[in-house]
C-alpha cells in the first residue's frame, strides 16, 4: 500500500466514525444481527478458503517456519468454533450499550449541571496473529462500542479473514452504518503507514507475542493497549486442599495449551513438596504434560519422570516450568519479578493467604482457587473480547465494551442568560458541587 492509500484508509475510518455519532444504538444492534446473517450465508465459502489457509500453514510448519501452535488457533471449523464466533455476536448485541452512561455528574451552580458521559474512542487499529474469528469478535465490539476499525490479521490467515470482512461489509451495507466502518488490509507494510497516521486512528491493540507488541509501542505516536505474553502461574499454597489443587493445575495448562491464559508455571510452597505435590504431578504427567522441575520439586518426585527447571518461559504446549519456594510473599514476590501480569491463581484453604496473593500479585486478573483459564471476556460475560490488556492505563485484562469507551464533559447551564466564569470567586458567587443522580444525561434523550 502507497502512503497514500494508507491516508485514504485512515481518514475514511474516521470520517465513518464521525458520520455515524448521530446514528442511534439500535442502528448498531441491528447491524450486529445483519452480519451474523451475512456470516452464515456465507459459511461454505469461508471455510473453504480456511482449509486453504490450514493447507498452507502446514506446509509452512513441516519447513520449521511455523509453528504447531500457531497452526492449531488457525483453524475456523475445529470443534465448536465457528457456532461460538456466532454467538458471540449475538451475546455483544445483547449487552447494554457503553455509551451514553453517566459516572459522574454535579450541579456547579443553580441550573448548571456537569456530566461526564462515556463515548466511543475512535478509529481502532488492531492488528493479530493466526486466529481468523478475531476478525468477526472485534467487529462486533467496535460496532456496538461506536468505534470504526482498520483490522489486520497474520498472513497466514489472508484467505479466510479475507472473506470474513467481505461477509461483514455485505452485512453493514443493509444498514444505516458507514460502508467503511470495519475496513482490513493485508501487509506489515500497510500498518507501517498505519502507525505514522495518529491524526486518524485513536488506538492501536496489538493481539500476539511480546516482539509484536514491543515492535509496535516502539514505532507509533499513537496510543497502544498491550496484550503481551501470557505468563500465568498457579501458586499451590500450604495446607492447599489435593482436589483443587489437581484440578485447578490439571485444566489451566491442557484446556488450551495454547491459549495466553494457559498456566506456564507451578509454584508450590515448600511445606506441599512431599503432600499435595506428588498427586498433583502424577495428574499432570497422565496428561501427557512434561514437568521441568527444579531440584526440590524433582527430587520429590522419586520414580516420576520430570526434566529440570526453564523457568520464564513461554511454552504454550504441554510443558510446564515447577518452583518450590518457601512462602507466601516469596512466590508473590516471584511472579511479580517473572510473570507478564496477564493471570495468576493461588490455591489455598487460607482466607487470610486468598486477600494476601490477590492484593499482593501485580497482574491483571488474581484468582482464587480457579483455573487460569477463566480469564477470557465470553466468560467474565463480556461477550467476547479485544484482546487482554496487561498495562494499567485504560483498560486492564480481558477487554469488552467497556474498555472500548472513553468519556467526555458535557455540560449546561439552563440560565436565561446562561453562565460565565467571570461571575464566581472571592466575595462573588461559590460553586456548589451538589452530586445529582443520574444514569443519563437528560438533554440528549
Amino acid at each position: 500500500m502507497s502512503e497514500f492509500n494508507a491516508h485514504d484508509i485512515a481518514k475514511a475510518a474516521k470520517t465513518a466514525f464521525q458520520d455515524s455519532q448521530l446514528i442511534p444504538s439500535s442502528e448498531r444492534v441491528n447491524a450486529l444481527h445483519e452480519i451474523r446473517k451475512s456470516l452464515e450465508a456465507n459459511k461454505a465459502e469461508i471455510i473453504k478458503a480456511n482449509a486453504e489457509d490450514l493447507k498452507a500453514a502446514e506446509i509452512e510448519v513441516g519447513a520449521g517456519k511455523m509453528s504447531e501452535t500457531l497452526l492449531k488457533r488457525l483453524d475456523l471449523n475445529k470443534g465448536d468454533k465457528w457456532d461460538s464466533m456466532l454467538q458471540g455476536i449475538l451475546d455483544v448485541a445483547a449487552l447494554p450499550d457503553p455509551t451514553g452512561s453517566v459516572s459522574y455528574a454535579s450541579e456547579l451552580d443553580d441550573e448548571l449541571e456537569l456530566y461526564r458521559v462515556a463515548c466511543p474512542i475512535g478509529v481502532l487499529l488492531v492488528i493479530f496473529e493466526a486466529r481468523p474469528e478475531v476478525v468477526v469478535n472485534i467487529a462486533s465490539l467496535a460496532i456496538k462500542s461506536g468505534n470504526t476499525a482498520i483490522l489486520k490479521g497474520g498472513k497466514e490467515s489472508n484467505r479466510t479473514t479475507t472473506l470474513l470482512s467481505k461477509a461483514i461489509s455485505a452485512g453493514l451495507a443493509k444498514t444505516a452504518i458507514p460502508a467503511l466502518y470495519i475496513q482490513a488490509i493485508q501487509t506489515r507494510a500497510e500498518v507501517s503507514s498505519l502507525l505514522e497516521l495518529d491524526q486518524y486512528i485513536d488506538l492501536v491493540i496489538p493481539r500476539g507475542g511480546n516482539s509484536l507488541v514491543k515492535n509496535i509501542q516502539n514505532g507509533t505516536r499513537i496510543p497502544v493497549m498491550g496484550h503481551a505474553d501470557g505468563l500465568c502461574s498457579v501458586f499451590i499454597d500450604e495446607g492447599a486442599d489435593v482436589t483443587k489443587a489437581v484440578r485447578v493445575a490439571i485444566d489451566s495448562k491442557i484446556d488450551y495449551p495454547a491459549a495466553c491464559n494457559a498456566s506456564e508455571t507451578l509454584i508450590l510452597h515448600e511445606s506441599v513438596v512431599h503432600t499435595v505435590w506428588p498427586p498433583v504431578a502424577k495428574a499432570l504427567l497422565e496428561a501427557n504434560v512434561k514437568l521441568l522441575c527444579d531440584p526440590p520439586s524433582l527430587d520429590a518426585l522419586k520414580a516420576l519422570s520430570p526434566r529440570p527447571s526453564n523457568l520464564e518461559t513461554l511454552h504454550l504446549n504441554l510443558t510446564l516450568s515447577v518452583i518450590v519456594l518457601p512462602s507466601l510473599q516469596s512466590a508473590i514476590q516471584f511472579i511479580n519479578s517473572h510473570s507478564s501480569h496477564h493471570t495468576d491463581s493461588i490455591v489455598t484453604e487460607s482466607d487470610a493467604a486468598a486477600s494476601t496473593f490477590c492484593r499482593g500479585v501485580d497482574s491483571a486478573g488474581t484468582f482464587v482457587n480457579a483455573s487460569t483459564r477463566f480469564a477470557d471476556g465470553f466468560r467474565y460475560g463480556f461477550g467476547t473480547e479485544v484482546g487482554v490488556s496487561t498495562g494499567k492505563i485504560h483498560a486492564r485484562g480481558p477487554v469488552g465494551l467497556d474498555g472500548l469507551v472513553t468519556y467526555k464533559y458535557m455540560m449546561r447551564s439552563k440560565a436565561p442568560s446562561g453562565h460565565i466564569v467571570g461571575e464566581f470567586g472571592t466575595s462573588k458567587k461559590q460553586y456548589k458541587h451538589t452530586p445529582i443522580k443520574a444514569t443519563s444525561v437528560p438533554f440528549l434523550q
